[in-house]
């Protein structure tokens, strides 16, 4: 029999955001790391650009794969167990990592890390579908969202200043012991699943659960926006260092790292557009907040560093805000088997991330940063089409929750 959804201001919604907060705060942190080391590794490893990208992007192709594996296997052993192992695997990786001798061990133990990290982010989203009460979701997920903005901050930030000041091996060591503490908190934090329960698992229900989602009305967009929007923001934070580094500012690596604390906008933003798309419907908000971020992409066009900085800023806001509404829409749109349409979301999230992370370098090889502009700049005006085609997107009809 399942239990009552658990409200907002309950003891257990405390304990689920705080678990939710640590797990969104390791894979990101994880994750993305390696992110401002890319001109580091370049130069330690004589790489080009496109190529220290591998460093992340390894990690969120396998990351992409692992998602769908996860979602089959969540349905026969639950949520928790996997989500927790996958936290506890990712930290022991990232340790690994550096110690890794040459560029080729060094994108083995990233690949690793994907593929076994992959039991987190896309069971997270499906655990608070499950468990909590339907006015309160955009705020868990507005949460949970925050946390991976914070990881995602933290990472960057502590890796960039501990590789300015001793080694890059140290920083992604120190980033493995953080992630295996976060492991730890989430897995006596998060509550056992109550309103789980196990589904028919296998390939031939993956494939029928691809086929059931991918025939909705809305769902194929959903996901569409998340391999557009994941792509542009990773693109950013992947190039800007070289531009910043490069003649004409010249920054510090630190300095650089720095920028990240702008994620704190991502954690604000997130539980902001939570909220507000709870209250205003999510169809009306999620293409004004992609809009944000077009504006923020094109301040960065400038020359001196003051508008560069309050265009990341403009750039992070949107993405995080879009992000958090068009995860929570596919939670409250899906139907069973919700963690495979959480895990749809998310594989198209990090391929994005993988594939117009990559392309994008070649981009600036060739074209500078007038050139990343452009493709970043095309990329979210189709996004935009898309948010503004959603909002003619019909609700579900009860006792499916409106989309």
């Amino acid at each position: 029999m399942p239990h009552t959804p658990i409200a907002a201001g309950s003891a257990a919604f405390k304990r689920i955001n705080r678990a939710m907060v640590f797990g969104g705060f390791s894979t990101f942190a994880l994750l993305y790391c390696v992110q401002p080391l890319m001109p580091l590794l370049a130069h330690d490893f004589a790489l080009s650009a496109a190529q220290s990208s591998l460093a992340l992007s390894s990690a969120t192709g396998t990351l992409a794969v692992s998602l769908l594996a996860s979602s089959v296997l969540s349905e026969k052993y639950g949520r928790k167990p996997l989500m927790a192992g996958s936290m506890f695997a990712g930290g022991v990786l990232t340790l690994l990592a550096a110690f890794a001798q040459n560029y080729s061990q060094l994108l083995l133990l990233r690949a690793a890390l994907g593929l076994l990290l992959g039991g987190m982010p896309a069971l997270a989203m499906a655990y608070l579908s499950e468990e909590i009460e339907g006015p309160s979701l955009g705020h868990s997920m507005g949460l949970y969202i925050g946390g991976s903005a914070f990881g995602g901050m933290a990472g960057r930030v502590l890796s960039s200043v501990i590789s300015d000041f001793w080694d890059w091996r140290i920083a992604v060591g120190a980033m493995g012991v953080a992630g295996l503490y976060a492991a730890w908190e989430f897995n006596r934090s998060l509550p056992a699943s109550t309103n789980w329960r196990p589904g028919q698992g296998g390939w031939r229900a993956l494939v029928g659960g691809i086929r059931k989602h991918m025939a909705d009305a809305g769902l194929p967009w959903l996901f569409s926006l998340s391999f557009l929007l994941m792509g542009c923001f990773v693109s950013m934070y992947n190039y800007i260092g070289y531009r910043l580094l490069g003649p004409g500012f010249g920054l510090r690596q630190s300095a650089v790292g720095a920028l990240s604390i702008l994620y704190l906008l991502g954690i604000f933003s997130s539980v902001w557009a939570g909220k507000l798309a709870d209250r205003l419907g999510r169809r009306n908000v999620l293409w004004m907040v992609m809009l944000a971020m077009l504006a923020g992409l094109l301040l960065t066009l400038f020359d001196a560093l003051a508008p560069i900085v309050i265009g990341m800023g403009l750039f992070t806001f949107g993405f995080f805000a879009s992000h958090s509404v068009a995860s929570s829409w596919v939670g409250r749109r899906a139907r069973p088997p919700q963690a495979l349409a959480s895990a749809l979301y998310l594989f198209f999230y990090y391929l994005g991330s993988s594939v117009v992370g990559w392309l994008t370098g070649v981009v600036w090889g060739h074209a500078g940063w007038g050139g990343v502009v452009g493709l970043l700049g095309a990329i979210l005006l189709a996004a935009v089409a898309v948010a503004l085609r959603l909002r003619g997107l019909a609700p579900l009809p009860a006792p499916a929750a409106a989309a």
